[in-house]
């Protein structure tokens, strides 16, 4: 199936064609041309309607498309999904909005046993296009509920694409990419990005919404982030490269399946592999990376890959989260390591 994401780039783009977006509009304005493109698709989730959402990422869509196709439902995840999920069987696009990260837990039987599991158990039948919007990490300054990174639970899961957006560019096409999709999809959004502004090109996507990409070139060390961490990344190049240290970042985009030859070229130039998220290190998604690297470029690599990430602890209070999230600071000691060796 085509989608947003198969366009192709223009030669030149007239200025209406770009605009600078927060996050968070960009997403409304994807999820809007989602929308108007295909009468199928579907926006439910608690408050999503009226109100627009906790983020406002739904802002004004209930308005415009009326409440049966921009749904307010229960306080109950496992109920929106298993609704959703009948809905795509139907021939339905539902996008369902988790409010929460820490929400999601209510829905995880849904989305691992029936979401992840109908195209298989159906031999290939039924299709389930259910995108579950996941707002996720922290650095707003919340409970642990509300600022937890439960992604690789569902990059462990087969039969479900696990996707996240780093910039407004890529928040507008890779939600667009993601209802395009004929497998079930789940979008992280890390919240406290969602004001972040950017120059988004309505007219192409930037990549497809399996691809990795290479976002700063360098020579020395790879650095690979997601999400919330992808502007980290950047801004820890930044300082190194007033140090004479030369640092290539790559945004990963998508988490399963991972995009693992555009990694693998990036370290067999480097030779060195930095994985930042904010995750808890253990059994997160850069122990996977390590070890994918590691087979692939075992002859290449002059250090071993270091992981970047959040404790092995609950999510903490408020007041000492900058203690817990990974800044700029732990990222350069971490590229120092490498470098040493």
């Amino acid at each position: 199936m085509s989608g947003p994401g198969d366009h192709q780039v223009a030669d030149s783009i007239e200025p209406a064609d770009v605009q600078t977006l927060t996050m968070a509009r960009a997403l409304n304005a994807g999820l809007r041309r989602a929308m108007e493109s295909d009468p199928t698709v579907l926006v439910m989730g608690e408050d999503v309607g009226a109100l627009g959402g906790v983020f406002r990422v739904t802002d004004g869509l209930a308005k415009d498309f009326g409440d049966e196709r921009v749904i307010d439902t229960p306080l109950a995840e496992s109920g929106i999904v298993g609704a959703a999920i009948g809905l795509a069987m139907r021939g339905y696009r539902p996008v369902c909005e988790i409010q929460f990260d820490g929400f999601i837990y209510p829905a995880f039987d849904q989305l691992v046993s029936q979401l992840a599991k109908m195209h298989y158990r159906t031999a290939g039948a039924v299709r389930v296009p259910v995108v579950v919007r996941v707002p996720y990490g922290g650095g707003i300054g919340a409970v642990e509920h509300h600022s937890e990174s439960p992604e690789a639970y569902f990059a462990h899961t087969a039969g479900l694409r696990v996707v996240t957006c780093a910039t407004p560019q890529d928040a507008h096409w890779m939600i667009q990419q993601a209802i395009a999709s004929d497998d079930p999809v789940m979008f992280f959004e890390p919240k406290r990005r969602y004001w972040d502004k950017g120059s988004v090109d309505l007219r192409a996507a930037s990549a497809p919404l399996d691809r990795a990409r290479v976002v700063r070139s360098g020579e020395r060390l790879t650095i690979a982030a997601y999400g919330p961490m992808v502007r980290t990344a950047l801004d820890a190049a930044t300082v190194a490269e007033h140090e004479g240290i030369s640092i290539e970042v790559v945004d990963l985009r998508s988490l399963s399946p991972l995009d693992v030859p555009t990694l693998v070229a990036s370290v067999e130039r480097t030779r060195r592999l930095v994985v930042v998220h904010e995750a808890q290190t253990f059994l997160g998604m850069g122990a996977e990376i390590a070890a994918r690297i590691t087979e692939a470029c075992f002859y290449q690599l002059e250090a071993p890959v270091l992981r970047v990430g959040g404790f092995h602890t609950p999510y903490p209070a408020s007041r000492v989260e900058e203690d817990y999230l990974p800044d700029v600071d732990r990222v350069l000691e971490a590229a120092d390591r490498v470098l040493a060796y």
